[in-house]
């Protein structure tokens, strides 16, 4: 009794696990969180546009060196739409060969939790989908070196 018992939870289990992701949607998902990556690198504005939310708010942490303090500081969409516009206009911000490892850290139905893992920083994202499409709407990151803020 104990063994149908086992095995019917292991097959409910999987077939949530199965209805949570598609393939489709992990694909997506990935290339959210490059468009992202990828709209700095390519100066191309449109990408980071179409990947976050209107209302994605990216945050870490900083220190003002003369209070000694840190705090959390935080930037907008348009603040990064800005950025993908500006930073790396000479192509000399990235290697040539840039870090974009993506890794799904879990998805279910329409939310996800992804770590983008670049050259110099670490981001961890939260990601929905709306209306058919998925976005970011949540990034909090931080240079590898923690001592940059």
């Amino acid at each position: 009794m104990r063994n149908v018992l086992g095995l019917f939870l292991i097959l409910i289990s999987t077939s949530v696990t199965l209805q949570a992701q598609t393939k489709q949607d992990s694909i997506e998902i990935k290339q959210v969180a490059l468009d992202y990556l990828v709209s700095q690198h390519t100066v191309k504005p449109e990408l980071f546009e179409r990947s976050a939310h209107p209302r994605m708010v990216k945050r870490t942490f900083w220190k003002n060196r003369i209070a000694n303090k840190e705090y959390l500081r935080e930037t907008f969409k348009d603040g990064m739409v800005l950025l993908a516009e500006t930073y790396n206009v000479k192509g000399d911000k990235f290697p040539e060969n840039p870090t974009k490892e993506v890794v799904l850290l879990d998805v279910y139905d329409k939310v996800a939790s992804v770590k983008l893992v670049a050259d110099e920083w670490i981001d961890y994202m939260h990601i929905v989908k709306l209306n058919g499409e998925w976005q970011i709407v949540n990034v909090l990151w931080q240079f590898k070196d923690g001592s940059l803020h």
